[in-house]
């Protein structure tokens, strides 16, 4: 199929891009770069050694989509295009609702006008705000504690609602708990501007020297050392569940919701013990107050993503420490080193 992938520059969307094409899918990446880079693509190329299209534009560009999408070639469209930092949105929330909401309004609907009904979308274990229990199921009551996560459940309803409108529509929700880890290369990952707002590069750049000492927000949650307890999941398993999806929605017109994750909670410490356990560095951290928007604990029941995708989780958390640690050492200045 061709696939136009938004935000495939980023981290995400940059090792979506690798296995879709490994996969055999043709490519069109559309991306703002405004937290990415274009290096991530270059390499994609040169690891799945076949070309892709890459078009640098902002998706709320009215005109941009509608020239992407007029081509009548694209078949599907896999949408990672967003910010993301549960901090900053509670910080900076018209930029979110701007960015995030008024984006895919304007990607639907000249998706809409060129009758391609085809999508699988990334949206977030922030839909269900601070679950009464663990595992969370699909079917728990939705809600958000931040910006960010209120801005990928307005979406999943303009989805629904779009579906209901017009049941042509294939769509698959995808609810991520927490990505980690890069591709075996260690020539692709993650590459965050500023201090990171993400646990695993936050800790890689500690032990690599660009940051001094992890900053651990919390250490009072009702969890079982005090820090937050989350569901980590190798970057590559969580790719290769949007190719199953992207599969499932080929069977015909449909909305479905998947939670990817593994369906473990580690805690923060628990994760710093791990990584340290993997690459033998040290890992200097300090406990400072909780995080707006920040809740204890969240892990998935990936049960609905075995069943109807036919997909799991099989990297572990070794896996993850280990490819986040050759990522960094490989680019210690993240893309900004390019070589």
């Amino acid at each position: 199929m061709a696939i136009l992938v938004t935000g495939g520059a980023g981290y995400i969307g940059s090792h979506a891009c690798l296995e879709l094409l490994r996969a055999g899918h043709d490519l069109v990446v559309v991306d703002n770069l405004s937290n990415s880079h274009e290096e991530s693509l270059r390499r994609v190329r040169e690891l799945a050694g076949r070309d892709l299209v890459f078009h640098r534009a902002d998706l709320r560009d009215a005109q941009a989509m509608e020239r992407l999408l007029a081509t009548g070639t694209i078949d599907a469209v896999m949408h990672f295009a967003g910010l993301k930092a549960v901090g900053e949105s509670v910080e900076k929330p018209l930029e979110y609702w701007d960015n995030n909401v008024n984006g895919t309004l304007v990607l639907l609907a000249a998706m809409a006008r060129h009758r391609v009904k085809r999508l699988v979308f990334s949206s977030s274990c922030t839909v269900y705000g601070a679950p009464a229990s663990v595992p969370i199921r699909e079917s728990f009551p939705l809600s958000a504690a931040n910006p960010y996560g209120a801005t990928k459940l307005t979406i999943e309803h303009i989805l629904r609602d779009l579906h209901h409108a017009d049941p042509a529509w294939s769509i698959g929700i995808l609810r991520y708990f927490n990505p980690v880890g890069a591709d075996p290369s260690g020539r692709i990952g993650e590459d965050p501007r500023g201090i990171p707002n993400n646990l695993v590069p936050y800790i890689t750049q500690v032990a690599v020297g660009r940051l001094e000492r992890l900053r651990i927000y919390g250490s009072d949650w009702p969890t079982r050392d005090g820090t937050g307890v989350r569901d980590y999941i190798h970057v590559t398993d969580l790719v290769l569940g949007h190719l199953q999806a992207l599969e499932k929605l080929r069977a015909g017109p449909g909305i479905m919701t998947c939670n990817l994750g593994t369906g473990s909670g580690y805690s923060v410490l628990e994760m710093v013990r791990a990584f340290e356990r993997v690459t033998g560095r040290t890992i200097p951290y300090e406990l400072v107050g909780r995080r707006d928007g920040d809740i204890p604990e969240a892990w998935a029941d990936p049960t609905r993503a075995k069943t109807d995708l036919g997909w799991s989780a099989t990297r572990g958390l070794d896996e993850m420490c280990a490819d986040s640690w050759r990522w960094q050492v490989n680019n210690p200045e993240g893309y900004g080193n390019s070589r």
